[in-house]
């Protein structure tokens, strides 16, 4: 099952993330696909800062260090980028699944078709013409 939401601009994309936030638990997987500018990381931004109740929470693209990790609100959140990994072999060592309880973002998982398969939720962005996103998530028992 899917569903395809608009979002205007980055304050609808951030009332999106906080509402996907709502609804995820302990060990979800969340696969954020996209074309580079899709807003990626501005969804997963405002995932977690709702997850960790912090709205100015610093939340950069972890495109370098590959995974940055979150602590607070008595949650652990992961955020991964993919985008630069040199072999699928080495998400095993990114520790990503480490934690059972870990709340785990992930961009750029269609990488290893794994890791989108093993998804709680599967979300891509697209760019329409006229501008703003739409967001497709599809869930793994149907859309919550």
């Amino acid at each position: 099952m899917e569903a395809t939401r608009f979002l205007a601009d980055d304050a609808a994309t951030a009332t999106y993330g906080a509402e996907l936030a709502a609804q995820l638990t302990p060990g979800a997987l969340v696969t954020l696909s996209g074309d580079l500018g899709a807003g990626k990381t501005a969804l997963a931004r405002a995932i977690i800062r709702t997850l960790l109740a912090d709205p100015e929470l610093d939340v950069p693209s972890p495109s370098f260090a590959l995974v940055q990790p979150y602590d607070g609100n008595g949650r652990m959140v992961l955020h991964a980028d993919l985008y630069r990994l040199g072999d699928t072999a080495e998400i095993a060592e990114l520790g990503l699944f480490d934690d059972p309880d870990a709340i785990v973002i992930i961009e750029w998982a269609e990488r290893d078709p794994r890791l989108v398969a093993m998804a709680t939720y599967v979300i891509t962005l697209t760019l329409p013409a006229g501008g703003g996103r739409l967001a497709t998530l599809s869930a793994a028992n149907g859309i919550r």
